[in-house]
């Protein structure tokens, strides 16, 4: 079985909000501001997090598990546009089949990228597949919240009750894993201001990877894993982040084994 675990992270949609609250002519900047206060104004002071369909997506990364392989990585080059970002994510699924496995997917990444899907006129048809040309995708499918084809793992542990979620990093950081490491998503934007593709890039990959040993993790709990197979995967990640030699990535795995 192939397991691809994926994160995004988003920026807001300058675009998008210009054609929706009559901002043409301000400044990237500004116009964001003015979009923030707006959801501001929405909510009553309560967030300023915009709505899914002004998200625009910056980097995606994901972890790729086979049955001989392990990689982590982040799609296109750092020039690489949001279409093609999302062109990437698709043909990975179109390729492999995967089980897409998440945290807060279903709640976020998802319909962000349907969304923007939508926007930049991308084909997934494997993905929407929902059983009218290939019946197993009847049953279990990418689509459906409580199908294993798209494993959301916050859904699922907080068996799909809102007051049960938890945020990632603090799941992670009680487990020993080394959970958001001085980033969080809420730095995104001011990374993106500044130019800084990389460190965004890099974050994501650390929070795929804290995702996808959480996954370990609740493999061993549903007896899909033995202790001995839980230890060896976990050491194959150890193994795979040596031979890759990044920067970031031996630094999260120094903070996993200290």
């Amino acid at each position: 079985m192939n397991i691809l675990v994926f994160d995004i992270e988003t920026v807001p949609d300058i675009e998008s909000g210009k054609k929706l609250y009559e901002l043409e002519g301000l400044e990237a900047e500004d116009a964001a501001e003015l979009m923030f206060t707006h959801r501001r104004q929405e909510t009553d002071g309560k967030s300023e997090f915009l709505r899914h369909y002004l998200q625009k997506i910056v980097a995606i990364s994901v972890v790729l598990k086979t049955h001989d392989s392990l990689k982590v990585w982040t799609l296109g080059d750092e020039d690489a546009d949001e279409a093609e970002i999302i062109r990437r994510f698709f043909e990975g699924i179109e390729r492999y089949t995967p089980t897409l496995v998440s945290w807060n997917g279903s709640g976020f990444d998802l319909p962000v990228l349907h969304y923007r899907s939508l926007l930049h006129g991308v084909v997934a048809q494997r993905y929407w597949e929902s059983g009218e040309d290939d019946n197993s995708f009847k049953w279990n499918n990418y689509l459906s919240r409580f199908h294993s084809r798209h494993t959301d793992l916050m859904d699922v542990l907080s068996g799909y009750m809102p007051m049960a979620k938890a945020p990632l990093d603090q799941i992670a950081t009680i487990l020993g894993f080394p959970g958001k490491m001085g980033m969080s998503g809420d730095k995104v934007w001011d990374c993106y201001r500044n130019g800084e593709i990389a460190s965004i890039r890099n974050y994501c990959e650390t929070d795929v990877l804290n995702t996808y040993l959480v996954y370990l993790r609740y493999q061993l709990i549903r007896g899909r894993l033995v202790e001995s197979q839980y230890q060896s995967e976990c050491e194959l990640v150890k193994s795979t982040l040596t031979e890759e030699g990044k920067p970031h990535l031996l630094e999260f795995l120094n903070a996993w084994q200290s």
